[in-house]
C-alpha cells in the first residue's frame, strides 16, 4: 500500500502563523501601551497559573533568530499581528516610533529571508484606553479601527500586500463580552451583539480606509467557523439549536461580509439588542479580496438536559 500524494498549486504558499500578545513580550517596554489582554491577564483568576504574556517567546528581542528558524525549515510565508498598542498606545492618532521601528525590522528581515509577510491588524489585543470607554460595544472603535488600519497600510503596504482585519470576530466578541472567558471578561447578552455587529462595521470601515491609501494592498476577514453536529436530526429542538449555533459563530460574519444582511434567525433571536445598533450603511457590501477560514474542529449539539446534570 502506498501512500497518498497531494499535489498543490504552483503559487501555493506554505506557510506559519502567530499573534502578538502570544509571542511578543517585552509588554512595557519602548513605549508600548496596555491592552485588554495585559489588564486581563493581571486579574486574578482570570487565566490558569496567573500566566500573562509579559515575556511570552521573547519574539519581540529574538525575532531575527525566529525568521532564521522558519527559513531553515522551509517557510514560504508568516502571517503574524501588529499590537495596536505597540504603535498606537492609546488607540488614538498618537503613534510610538518605536513599535513602528519593531515591525520595519520584522518586515524587512522577512523578505531578505524570502519570507512573504501576510499581516493582521488585529488579534484580540484591543487598547485598554478604548475599553474604558466601551470597547467593541462602543461604536466609535471601529472608526478608532479603520483610522489605525489606514496608518498601518500607509506605512507597511508598500512592503506587506496581504491584511487581515480582523482575527476570529466571534471568539473576541462572544467570549469577550458575552460569555466573560476571553478579555475584557465581561457577560452581557446584548454587549456581545453590539460588540459582535461593531466588529463588521470595524472590518467594512478599514478595508475602505486600506483601499483609499493603497488599493494594491489585498484586504479579508480572517473568521472562525465551526460546524453543527447534531445527535438526533429528528428532534426539532436540536435541529433548531444548531441552525441558531450556525447563525451564531458562521453566518452572522459570512451574510454579513459577502451578502450585506444577517440571517433572519439572527434578526429575530437578537431582536431589539441588535437593531438599535445598526445603523443605515452599516452592512453595504465591500469587495473583499480573500476570506480567511481557520478551522477546528465540529461543534456537538447534544439532547438537551437539566440544569444540575
Amino acid at each position: 500500500m502506498t501512500a497518498a500524494k497531494f499535489n498543490f498549486p504552483e503559487n501555493f504558499k506554505f506557510g506559519v502563523a502567530t499573534s502578538a500578545y502570544q509571542i511578543e513580550g517585552a509588554a512595557n517596554v519602548d513605549g508600548k501601551g496596555k491592552s485588554i489582554w495585559d489588564t486581563f491577564s493581571e486579574t486574578p483568576g482570570k487565566v490558569a497559573r496567573g500566566e500573562s504574556g509579559d515575556i511570552a517567546n521573547d519574539h519581540y528581542n529574538r525575532f531575527e533568530s525566529d525568521i532564521d528558524l522558519m527559513r531553515e525549515i522551509g517557510v514560504q510565508a508568516y502571517r503574524f499581528s501588529f499590537a495596536w498598542t505597540r504603535m498606537f498606545p492609546n488607540g488614538d492618532s498618537i503613534r510610538e516610533s518605536r513599535g513602528i521601528d519593531f515591525y520595519d525590522r520584522l518586515i524587512d528581515k522577512l523578505l531578505a529571508a524570502g519570507i512573504e509577510p501576510f499581516g493582521t491588524l488585529y488579534h484580540w489585543d484591543l487598547p485598554q484606553k478604548l475599553q474604558d470607554n466601551g470597547g467593541w460595544v462602543n461604536r466609535e472603535t471601529a472608526i478608532r479601527f479603520a483610522d489605525y488600519a489606514a496608518a498601518v497600510s500607509e506605512h507597511f503596504g508598500d512592503r506587506v500586500k496581504h491584511l487581515a482585519t480582523l482575527n476570529e470576530p466571534w471568539v473576541f466578541t462572544w467570549l469577550g463580552y458575552g460569555l466573560g472567558y476571553h478579555a475584557p471578561g465581561l457577560q452581557d447578552k446584548a454587549s456581545a451583539i453590539a460588540a459582535a455587529h461593531h466588529s463588521v462595521l470595524a472590518h467594512n470601515l478599514a478595508l475602505k480606509a486600506i483601499k483609499a491609501v493603497d488599493n494594491t494592498v489585498l484586504v479579508g476577514p480572517v473568521l472562525n467557523q465551526s460546524l453543527p453536529d447534531v445527535d438526533d436530526i429528528s428532534d426539532p429542538k436540536q435541529m433548531y439549536a444548531a441552525q441558531l449555533m450556525d447563525a451564531n459563530m458562521n453566518l452572522f460574519w459570512m451574510d454579513a461580509h459577502f451578502r450585506g444582511d444577517y440571517p433572519e434567525i439572527v434578526w429575530q433571536t437578537y431582536g431589539e439588542d441588535l437593531k438599535k445598533v445598526v445603523q443605515p450603511g452599516d452592512l453595504d457590501v465591500v469587495k473583499n479580496d480573500w476570506l480567511g477560514i481557520n478551522y477546528y474542529f465540529n461543534t456537538r449539539v447534544g439532547h438537551e438536559t437539566d440544569s444540575d446534570s
